[in-house]
């Protein structure tokens, strides 16, 4: 077991740097880190050498808590004493007297003990004497005992400083104490109780003073023994009669006094050589609830004071005539006058609590009906001049219709007077005058619909350029102003649509709210929900890491699948901790898409690793990604990598981040960060123990127990399964057998796999799966549900296609003459029409946004269709038609299609990495393409046998189809038209020979670099790079 070095630090009561340089001497070297862990032979070291240092701080911490407790009883107790000092005075007489007998030499070495003395010999005195006890009750101390008894409380502080005042505390308690002995031990002995009534009522008057002093001097030859013993019989008596009114609070004071007197012990436990032994928890414990109880006590019995205080109150205000009521009353009423605020509520309440009066009904009455009556008058003139209004409006009114009136007469008489065509020529005039306005009304309609954009959930920002026939730059320009920034291609909100419509003039309409509406969420009811695992992405700058980090989980924390790793593509993988905890982590395809599902609202992600290298900068990318996640409002946790590397400085980026406002934890800030080696594990394990904190923070559940909803992660077409697509289940369980609605397309689930390609049954909330059974490829960022029917989802996805048709006529611009015009002065624009496809939707979407956002004033790039697959004969003739060239990313073009190409003409792009296709149609685009690295096949190999050989890995037995391998080529391994692998020939050997080449229907054995995932009837493709002038 390990121990962080902080938690020793805290715990022996000495620095780090102590503790470092101790372990240093013993031979253990230890950084000087709080987060450092020790072992447990280091951590006895400590203890044995710091252990009085331990010691000192857990004595000096019980020694504070002590202190802290007798001055909350000594609060207590001033308090109680405080409270009873009015009615002190009736006793003064008494005490006074009784003060030259008992002075100074008795009551110097004890104080409070001679009291408790007198209170435990009384009951022996009634026993042995009843004559003298009966002179010794002083005065009539039934009626008088809260104020007698408050009164030592007051003496007993005096005893210290005056010699003199000291023996009026003796007498003043045996009073009191003679009725409450007597009381206790009435099982003991009946007869006693019954003579000292007696004598009570008999010696009234009698003066007891010169009787008293006998008993004390007397009291004070006893032993401390005896003192003790009546301490013991003060306590039950204090508890035993909480009945009494103020007798036995006196005696409470007392306790916490003598408890006080206990604690001073203390004092010489501050020797280090007679320190006793510590406490265990379980008397530490018992001493807390003792205080506690006493504490209780003392509440309780101050209550029960006030209580009583407060109803004598009442009963004098009872006592006192109705005058003084209402002059309080009167009081109280201007006192809520004071705030100005409520003066008008008091005004209202008063007057309705005065209507059950009857005299103040009438008053009432009267006012309510003046208020009707002047409500009248204003009725009346509001009526005045309505009519007044009328009056002049009409006459307008009146002088057009006067005329309308005279052409209707002149028609009419024209009709009576002349017939024949006259009459027919009225009615085509009519006619025409209707179809006139009919005309009228539809091109204001037009007008007005022309304002309105009728628009689907979400568009891009180039579309909505398109439909408001502006350009886009004055588009992102508005966004930028209202403080978005967005990009060419990238997905609006509805909100932003809305903004940037009203801006200029534009109205929006979205048709796809029945669409929307078709789909009804359910809502879980609070008991449902059960906790979720979180789910992670980690984002960052290209080289910084976050694929290493992503291999160094899943190795330590997930169980190794089949020989070669993971062999189908999945965005998201689920792993385990030690402790049984799960997390997701989602692999996005890229920024644009992480944009899309933020865009449609389907917030995927719970938490942010953004992954910076130490030994780098805060690049761009990374900037673009900690935007996107502040942009979906989901928490940020950051991790410097590479801080294993000898030019690293985290340092440098927790500044570059501050400077972006970004202050991490260590300085201050409220963003946690973690500085980790991906490839040694060095902070992985606590860059974890940091997300999950967060995600406890966040509070994650979801509801297993219902139809499951999510999101695509990816989607792609694969040869013998069709359309697979990557899902994400966010709430519900998804199972096999459910009907799935995804965009456009749907299908039933007929199987499923977890990421390691193993068949699963169903996946519950935050888990990802692959599914078969789609329809189509859906777009990645598209939201999932499972519906009860086919027929729904065929309704749904139909109602879905019609809206994608007529959204995509409404954002094809049509070619206008102010446009050729423009080209035609331009004299030199060109027009660049692509058809994309690739091998996942993700890189598909990101490509061709790219690509968009290459277009320029001169050169419009057109993206006329994009689809996920091999490329097949139909885009080669879409391309040849409309004159374009087919991008093929991570895709080969089937045989027959490859023919066709050739025939046709048709240039056929094939890209594995997305910057080098972008890098490359930008300089076509620019006319400035330099002579650059061209692929040139030179052998296709067919694998007819795999050899799995002990520390070299997999060797293929292969034939050479066509052209001839040289051991200098590079090679790239295709399965079912995808590309798999792409690396360099690590041996190319016939029989047991090295050979530099082969050539075509000759055996070989060739390997890979670093490829373990070859099959039988894999393609392996052989290729050299050779420089060429490039044309498009």
């Amino acid at each position: 077991m390990t121990i962080r070095l902080n938690k020793v630090t805290r715990d022996l009561n000495v620095g780090i740097a102590t503790v470092v340089e101790f372990l240093q001497k013993k031979g253990h070297t230890v950084e000087a880190n709080p987060n450092t862990k020790i072992s447990e032979e280091q951590y006895a070291i400590l203890v044995k050498e710091f252990s009085t240092d331990k010691n000192l701080r857990l004595e000096s911490e019980r020694f504070i808590q002590e202190r802290q407790n007798k001055e909350r009883n000594k609060a207590s107790v001033s308090i109680e004493g405080f409270e009873k000092q009015p009615e002190k005075p009736k006793s003064e007489d008494v005490i006074k007297t009784v003060v030259p007998e008992d002075a100074r030499p008795k009551f110097k070495p004890v104080g409070k003990i001679d009291l408790d003395k007198l209170n435990g010999r009384k009951p022996e005195k009634v026993e042995k004497e009843p004559e003298q006890k009966q002179e010794e009750p002083v005065v009539e101390r039934p009626v008088v005992k809260p104020e007698v008894k408050k009164e030592p409380e007051k003496r007993e502080p005096e005893v210290k400083k005056e010699e003199v005042v000291t023996p009026p505390v003796s007498v003043v308690e045996p009073t009191p104490v003679v009725v409450e002995p007597v009381v206790v031990p009435e099982p003991v002995v009946e007869t006693k109780p019954v003579e000292v009534e007696k004598v009570v009522e008999e010696v009234k008057k009698e003066e007891p003073k010169v009787v008293v002093a006998a008993p004390v001097k007397a009291e004070e030859h006893k032993e401390e023994e005896k003192v003790e013993t009546a301490q013991v019989e003060v306590t039950p008596v204090a508890e035993k009669a909480p009945e009494d009114d103020g007798v036995f609070k006196i005696r409470q004071p007392e306790l916490g006094a003598k408890i006080n007197v206990i604690g001073q012990i203390d004092l010489a436990a501050l020797n280090q050589s007679t320190r006793p032994k510590k406490k265990s928890k379980e008397e530490k414990r018992r001493e807390r609830e003792e205080k506690e109880k006493i504490r209780q006590d003392q509440k309780k019995l101050m209550k029960e004071a006030i209580i009583k205080e407060i109803r004598k109150d009442d009963s004098k205000l009872a006592k006192s005539g109705p005058k003084d009521s209402a002059e309080a009353a009167a009081n109280k009423k201007k006192r809520n006058r004071i705030n100005k605020e409520k003066v008008d509520v008091n005004n209202v309440a008063t007057s309705n609590f005065a209507a059950p009066r009857p005299n103040v009904q009438g008053k009432g009455g009267n006012s309510n009906g003046q208020g009707g009556q002047a409500n009248g008058q204003g009725n009346n003139n509001r009526r005045n001049n309505n009519n007044k209004d009328r009056f002049k409006k009409p006459v307008i009114k009146q002088e057009v219709s006067e005329e309308d009136v005279a052409k209707q007469v002149k028609e009419t008489l024209a009709r009576l007077t002349t017939k024949g065509k006259n009459k027919t020529s009225k009615y085509r005039k009519e006619k025409r005058e209707m179809a006139s306005n009919r005309m009228q009304e539809l091109e204001d309609q037009e007008m007005a619909d022309s304002k309105v954009l009728k628009l689907t959930e979400f568009v891009t920002a180039n579309e909505l350029a398109t439909m408001m026939d502006v350009s886009v730059n004055q588009v992102i320009a508005t966004c930028m102003s209202i403080g978005i920034m967005v990009s060419i291609n990238q997905r609006l909100d509805a909100e932003t649509i809305n903004l940037v419509a009203e801006e200029f003039g534009f109205k929006t309409e979205y048709v796809s709210a029945e669409v929307a509406q078709a789909i009804v969420e359910e809502e879980d009811a609070p008991e449902d929900l059960q906790p979720r695992a979180p789910i992670v992405t980690v984002m960052g700058h290209v080289d910084h890491g976050k694929t290493s980090l992503l291999d160094y989980i899943r190795k330590a924390n997930v169980i190794a699948g089949e020989a070669g790793g993971i062999t189908q593509h999945i965005g998201a993988y689920n792993v385990q901790l030690e402790d049984g905890r799960r997390i997701t982590f989602l692999d996005t395809p890229g920024h644009e898409a992480f944009t899309a599902m933020r865009a449609r609202g389907a917030k995927v992600t719970d938490i942010a690793i953004i992954i910076v290298a130490a030994d780098d900068n805060v690049m761009p990318q990374t900037k673009e990604a900690i935007n996107h996640a502040m942009a979906a409002g989901v928490p940020i946790v950051f991790a410097i990598n590479k801080v294993d590397k000898p030019t690293a400085n985290p340092d440098k980026i927790k500044e570059e981040l501050a400077a972006m406002n970004y202050l991490v934890e260590e300085w201050g800030g409220k963003y946690q960060s973690q500085d980790i080696s991906a490839k040694k594990g060095m902070g992985v394990e606590d860059l974890l123990e940091k997300v999950l904190l967060e995600a406890e923070m966040l509070d994650l559940k979801a509801n297993p127990n219902r139809n499951a909803t999510g999101s695509i992660i990816e989607s792609s077409l694969d040869k013998g399964r069709g359309y697979v697509a990557t899902v994400l289940v966010s709430n519900g369980t998804l199972k096999v057998g459910d009907i799935v609605l995804a965009g456009t397309s749907y299908g039933r689930v007929k199987a499923m796999f977890n990421e390691r390609n193993q068949r699963v049954k169903e996946a519950g909330p935050s888990e990802p799966a692959l599914i078969l059974g789609l329809n189509g490829a859906p777009a990645a960022g598209d939201t999932f549900h499972v519906v009860e029917s086919d027929q729904e989802a065929r309704e749904i996805t139909n109602k879905r296609e019609q809206l994608a048709r007529e959204q995509g006529l409404r954002t094809q611009k049509i070619l206008t003459l102010d446009e050729l015009g423009r080209r035609i002065a331009l004299g030199n624009f060109q027009e660049l029409n692509i058809i994309v496809k690739g091998d996942v939707d993700g890189s598909v979407e990101a490509l061709s946004d790219s690509l968009i956002k290459l277009s320029t004033e001169q050169i419009q790039v057109n993206v006329i269709h994009k689809g996920v697959g091999a490329i097949s004969e139909s885009d080669v003739s879409l391309a040849a038609a409309s004159d374009a060239i087919i991008v093929g990313f991570q895709v080969r073009p089937s045989g027959a299609a490859g023919k066709m190409a050739d025939q046709e003409g048709v240039d056929i792009r094939k890209y594995s990495v997305i910057y080098d296709a972008i890098e490359e149609v930008k300089a076509a685009m620019e006319g400035m393409l330099a002579p650059e690295v061209k692929e040139q096949i030179t052998a296709t190999i067919e694998i007819r046998e795999v050899f799995n050989i002990t520390k070299v890995g997999l060797v293929a037995g292969a034939m050479v189809k066509t052209g001839k391998v040289k051991r200098s080529d590079k090679a790239r391994l295709i399965r079912d038209g995808i590309v798999i692998f792409t690396g360099n020939i690590n041996a190319l050997k016939r029989f047991k020979d090295d050979v530099k080449e082969v050539g075509t229907n000759f055996e070989c054995g060739i390997s890979l670099v670093n490829c373990n995932d070859m099959k039988v009837g894999d393609m392996i493709e052989t290729f050299e790079e050779i420089e060429v002038k490039q044309t498009l």
